[in-house]
């Protein structure tokens, strides 16, 4: 029978076996919170393709009918929920895994174990949802006649630099979330805002064209900006003149994000069952 020790001042040392020795936790965490996410609700999961699907409707009225914006040769509906399914994730992780240290305060302040695991495990719940969503698109595809290349088979690197992109940065929240509670009201509104800074409505091309190469630059700054590109060339084909530097600005920042988060969490979390 395994024996866990804990020793005063060895926990930096131990800290990451702790973590695979303490994976069927996370494992029980995320298929909890996947069953306790629709419980009594009457559609069930349902809910994860309604709501991208009800604002890929709402952006094609205003942005593809309305606003006449560009789809570079895709149908204006896949370009919109090829990236509404990054970003959905992405704000979801945020939203989730931002809250997930309050929620589970009692087992924290309790027992031991690496509180790496509980934003962990709410990234992952989000990830089950995208995976439910991405049926929809293929639905889409089918539906407009797209007919996926050979591109499609980098999906899944977009969707690893989506899901490493949303673990960075939830990994700030959730620990600042802690200490500092204001958060709870930041959180919505960054992600919100969010939304409508991100080419989800829009292409890439269409910021470069209309506020010039120096603030496209600025732009590209937000991590989301190369995974949505790249889902876009993945799915359509079509690429944006910058898309290999979006790809790698992206990708720099999603690392920067990922080992700072990681920092700062690892930094702080022995304080958290002290002030949550």
């Amino acid at each position: 029978m395994d024996e866990l020790v804990i020793e005063a001042g060895k926990t930096e040392r131990h800290y990451w076996a702790d973590l695979w020795r303490y994976r069927e936790l996370f494992f029980f965490l995320s298929w909890r919170d996947i069953l306790v996410r629709y419980k009594q609700t009457v559609i069930g999961v349902l809910w994860a393709v309604i709501r991208p699907v009800l604002t890929t409707v709402v952006f094609t009225i205003i942005g593809g009918r309305l606003a006449k914006l560009p789809s570079d040769g895709l149908p204006y509906p896949v370009l919109v929920f090829a990236a509404m399914l990054p970003w959905q994730f992405f704000s979801s992780s945020l939203a989730e895994a931002s809250n997930s240290l309050i929620t589970n305060a009692n087992m924290i302040s309790k027992i031991y174990f690496p509180r790496l695991v509980i934003p962990a495990s709410s990234v992952i719940v989000s990830f089950v949802d995208f995976l439910i969503s991405a049926v929809i698109l293929v639905a889409l595809m089918a539906w407009y006649h797209v007919t996926p290349g050979w591109r499609l088979a980098l999906l899944p690197l977009f969707t690893v630099l989506a899901f490493f992109a949303s673990f960075g940065v939830s990994l700030w929240l959730a620990a600042l979330n802690v200490k500092y509670r204001d958060f709870r009201y930041v959180i919505p509104f960054i992600v919100q805002f969010g939304l409508y800074i991100s080419p989800v409505m829009f292409t890439s091309g269409v910021i470069r064209d209309k506020l010039g190469a120096t603030f496209s630059q600025f732009y590209c700054l937000n991590p989301m900006v190369g995974v949505i590109d790249g889902f876009r060339w993945a799915v359509g084909g079509q690429a944006d003149a910058c898309l290999e530097t979006n790809l790698l600005v992206s990708v720099a920042i999603t690392v920067l994000l990922l080992l700072s988060g990681v920092q700062y969490f690892r930094a702080t979390e022995k304080n958290f069952a002290d002030i949550i």
